[in-house]
């Protein structure tokens, strides 16, 4: 689907993509990287709009530097940021841009009604766009890129700005894409954990150069980590340090020298990062608190930010290591922005 070959965009202060080879082919595959990673700018040449310095890259066959009409006639592209008029309609606004993809006025209405049906906006669908919450204007892109039927979309950050509950039902719209139409899918995003859920093929990208690209399944194969927190008690007053000698004796592998982070909630005590390497674990943890007479706050797998991936600094192993450790993270909660 689309292919790239020492890829290299320079600005005058900054090189965005650095000699990035990739080769993805068809599914959801996932794009992820910090901001200022190179992620907007490879999809940018990807679709013509912007020439590389160096390099070749290919989208469904297509030369990006000569073929960029073609390409974008049967590709899809969500844009990060908010680009919509907020005075039209969601039906108008995806009608024109079918017309702009090439589809005749029939046709343009009929896609638009069945594809803001998918993105769950049928009933909303006459309403001026400016009225409408994030939740609804990123489904609004997301229609718009969807309407003529491409064989392959770009989506920008598509669950950026939303709560968890809508990030949620993003993504499974995403994934659905695939599914029940059998469009493939290049989605970026800087939160590893994210597209962990949503994606067959993970690339992660870093300055510009590539730093990972393997199947999903490969990264949840990594231990996960578990976030554990509790209260302290009378008879424990230093509950976290209670429970990491009760772990440790039951065999429970600790994260680190000794297993804590930072602190927790106020009134509560550390944060107990342990190796979760089965269903087994959740009920030793849960066992173990119960059994010490403590207040369990939460117990949940870690969500990493890319950023704190690339914090990590030293050998490549050291690199990939904490990589590997962070991607299989499934977070719950709030997330910043």
């Amino acid at each position: 689907m689309i292919a790239t070959e020492s890829l290299s965009k320079r600005f005058p202060r900054v090189t965005a993509l650095d000699r990035l080879t990739l080769d993805i082919g068809p599914g959801v595959t996932g794009l992820v990287g910090a901001n200022g990673a190179g992620k907007s700018t490879l999809i940018k040449i990807l679709l013509g709009l912007s020439p590389a310095t160096e390099g070749r890259a290919a989208v469904l066959g297509l030369d990006v530097a000569t073929k960029g009409a073609a390409i974008r006639e049967r590709v899809g592209y969500m844009p990060e940021h908010d680009c919509l008029p907020p005075d039209v309609s969601a039906t108008e606004f995806v009608v024109h841009m079918a017309r702009m993809s090439g589809l005749p006025p029939t046709a343009a209405r009929e896609r638009t009604a069945d594809t803001l049906r998918h993105v769950g906006l049928y009933e909303e669908r006459y309403r001026p766009i400016g009225g409408y919450s994030t939740g609804m204007k990123q489904r609004v892109k997301l229609a718009q890129a969807l309407v003529h039927d491409p064989q392959l979309v770009l989506l920008d950050e598509p669950t950026n700005g939303l709560d968890p509950v809508g990030r949620d039902e993003m993504l499974g719209l995403i994934r659905r894409v695939h599914t029940d139409f059998g469009i493939s899918v290049l989605v970026t995003s800087h939160l590893l954990g994210e597209l962990e859920r949503t994606c067959d093929h993970v690339v992660v990208i870093d300055g510009g150069a590539l730093l990972r690209s393997s199947s999903t399944s490969d990264f949840t194969q990594i231990t996960t980590t578990l976030a554990v927190e509790v209260t302290d008690s009378d008879t424990h007053p230093d509950g976290t340090d209670a429970l990491r000698r009760t772990l440790t004796a039951a065999g429970v592998k600790l994260v680190g020298p000794d297993g804590i982070e930072g602190d927790g909630l106020p009134g509560a005590g550390h944060i107990l990062l342990i190796e979760a390497t089965g269903e087994e674990t959740y009920d030793v943890v849960r066992d173990s608190v119960a059994g010490l007479g403590l207040g369990l706050v939460r117990m949940e797998q870690r969500r990493h930010h890319i950023a704190e991936v690339f914090r990590t600094e030293g050998t490549a192993e050291a690199t990939e290591t904490a990589l590997a450790g962070a991607v299989q993270q499934k977070g719950s909660g709030r997330d910043e922005h």
